[in-house]
Parts: C-alpha cells; sequence; structure tokens
C-alpha cells in the first residue's frame, strides 16, 4: 500500500543545523553558564527542545527578547510562570537596554559559587564563558551586538543566517560565545510551528502562509481585536480571516486589477508582526 503523504505539514531542518547542534555538544564544557534566547511573544514555542537536551545539567539563563513588542500583562505573567518554575529569566529590549548592565551582573549571580570556589583556589579573577543559543530570529545577533556596544555578529532578518560558532570577548569578567540559529529535526506541534513562521523562524517559502496568515488573523481577532481594526484602519472584524484579509488589503489599497491582492497583505502583515509596526501583541500565555 502506498505511503500517504503528509499535507501542508511545516518542518523545516536544514542540514547546517545538525552541523550546529554537534558543535554545541562539543564546545558545552568549555562554558561555565548557557544563555538561551527565546521570542518574549511565544516563549514557549520559541523554546528549543533539543537545547534542553544539550546543555543538561548546566547552568541556564533565560532571555525573552523583544520586550517592546510584546504584551506587557502577559509578558509579566510569563516572567511569573518562569521564576515560579525555578528558572532565571530576563526580559530585555536588546535595541535600548543596557544589556551589559544586566547581562553581567545576572550571570556572575547564577555563578557566584564556581567564583567563590575558584577564588578559594587563588584564581583571583576568572573569566566567565557563556553559550548563546536559540531559534533562528529570535534576536541573537541583535542582542550580541548591544551587548558589546558594536556590530560583532551580523544583523539578518532571515533565519539561519549565521552559519558558525564564534567567541567574543566582552570584557574581562565574560566571553560569548556565539551559535547559529538551530531547529529541532520534527516539529510536532504545528501549532506551535505556524507560530515560528509567523516571526520568520521559518521561511515562508517552505510553508503554506494562507493556513498560517488565517490563524494568526483569528488569534489577533480574539485577543487583540482594537490593535487589529486600529492598525488596519477596518470597522469591523468578520468570522471568516479569508474575508479579513481581503478587508486588509483594500484597506491598504493592495489591489491588483482592481481586486484585492490578498498576497501582499498577506506580506504586509507578517512584516508588521516581524517589526515593530505590529507592537503590543503575544502570541501565547501560560494558562494555554
Amino acid at each position: 500500500m502506498e505511503e500517504k503523504k503528509e499535507v501542508n505539514v511545516i518542518n523545516w531542518f536544514p542540514g547546517h543545523m545538525q552541523k550546529t547542534r554537534r558543535q554545541m555538544q562539543e564546545n558545552l564544557k568549555l562554558v561555565d553558564i548557557v544563555i538561551e534566547l527565546r521570542d518574549a511573544r511565544l516563549p514557549l514555542s520559541s523554546a528549543n527542545p533539543m537545547i534542553e537536551e544539550i546543555i543538561g545539567q548546566k547552568p541556564r539563563l533565560l532571555v525573552l527578547t523583544k520586550r517592546d513588542m510584546a504584551d506587557p500583562k502577559v509578558l509579566n505573567d510569563w516572567l511569573r510562570y518562569f521564576k515560579a518554575h525555578g528558572i532565571e529569566v530576563l526580559a530585555i529590549d536588546a535595541t535600548h537596554d543596557d544589556l551589559k548592565k544586566l547581562i553581567v551582573p545576572t550571570v556572575k549571580e547564577l555563578l557566584r559559587d564556581k567564583l567563590e570556589r575558584a577564588k578559594a583556589r587563588g584564581i583571583r579573577k576568572k573569566v566567565l564563558r557563556a553559550m548563546i543559543c536559540g531559534i533562528p530570529n529570535v534576536g541573537k545577533s541583535t542582542f550580541i551586538n548591544g551587548i558589546v556596544k558594536k556590530r560583532a555578529a551580523k544583523v539578518e532578518n532571515r533565519p539561519g543566517v549565521t552559519r558558525s560558532l564564534s567567541w567574543i570577548r566582552l570584557n574581562e569578567d565574560l566571553e560569548l560565545l556565539d551559535t547559529p540559529g538551530v531547529l529541532w529535526p520534527r516539529l510536532e506541534d504545528q501549532k506551535a510551528a505556524k507560530k515560528l513562521v509567523l516571526i520568520g523562524s521559518i521561511k515562508d517559502e517552505v510553508v503554506d502562509l494562507d493556513a498560517v496568515v488565517s490563524s494568526a488573523l483569528l488569534y489577533l481577532k480574539e485577543h487583540y481585536p482594537s490593535i487589529l481594526k486600529e492598525r488596519y484602519h477596518l470597522e469591523e472584524l468578520n468570522e471568516d480571516p479569508k474575508i479579513i484579509l481581503n478587508d486588509i488589503a483594500i484597506s491598504l489599497n493592495l489591489l491588483a486589477d482592481g481586486k484585492a491582492d490578498t498576497k501582499r497583505a498577506q506580506n504586509f502583515i507578517l512584516k508588521d508582526i516581524r517589526s515593530e509596526r505590529l507592537k503590543g501583541i503575544s502570541l501565547e500565555e501560560p494558562n494555554e
């Protein structure tokens, strides 16, 4: 019997990601702590379960990026959620925060016992090493550029642009090991996979954008109707996401041969979600 193919299943795992996983495992013994970056708008869906396997019991600092783009109330709920589970967490705006003042003292506090042991052995100045990791497009390059106050890592709004591991000396206290964005081989949770497409962690070319954007519009209609109406100048929100998309295309004057160009409207919405044009939204909540 011929095996049935899965339809519209989102699954993307380029070969370089498998190589990165091996490199991370090999270099883990060289670092004192792992700084894992996730998107503040979807702190669970942007978590890579492979990272949990790789780092094991290594100390970890969870950093939620793009704080300024998330719903403040929901973000506070997430911070309470992680702290209740014993996870050290910070929420940051990598473009405007003084990251060095936020990150370095937190890392030192998490590794205080290790520093005290080193001091007891006569090591007066121990340089700490941290591995920076996360899935594509959660803002690792922006984070590193912000913390070192220079363009130390190339910033590109494309998943998987960083291809190799590299060390960056922050100061006499801390060195950072930058790693490329890594996804996992099979995305079992397709609801989460759609969210990863929305933030640009998975390439648009390998997914059904109609389903992704329809799902996003339904979520925004339910949770942020006023933001959706204001951003796209809509009076009402239809129950059908395809009609909402059509209305957005007309409202924005995105037309082709006098008709609504919904493909252009899709791209417009995706750019809004991936940039600062659509702020104050979170794509999942702890109580979900």
